[in-house]
């Protein structure tokens, strides 16, 4: 597994941009300079976030989502467990 994370990705199932094991790993987002915790969806490249809009849900059940414009930095929080497992070997 990589620790290169993708361009786009959001934490509905339903999406083709969802990857669980990516989303149990960790994923950091940093919005126009500030760490944000309640992204449901972005993209680096287009440099946009889907936020919930409160506790609001559609006739589906799912979020109402804001998409918000700006800078957006990605970073995975913790390791691949292959990364670890070969950095303990090197060490000894």
């Amino acid at each position: 597994m990589t620790d290169t994370v993708p361009d786009r990705l959001s934490t509905n199932p339903d999406s083709p941009y969802f990857d669980q094991d990516l989303l149990q790993r960790g994923v950091g987002i940093r919005f126009k300079g500030n760490e944000r915790r309640d992204v449901e969806e972005y993209c680096i490249s287009e440099g946009w976030i889907r936020v919930a809009l409160g506790k609001k849900v559609d006739r589906h059940g799912r979020p109402l989502t804001l998409k918000l414009n700006g800078e957006v930095e990605a970073w995975i929080e913790n390791p691949a467990d292959d990364a670890e497992e070969g950095s303990e070997e090197a060490r000894g």
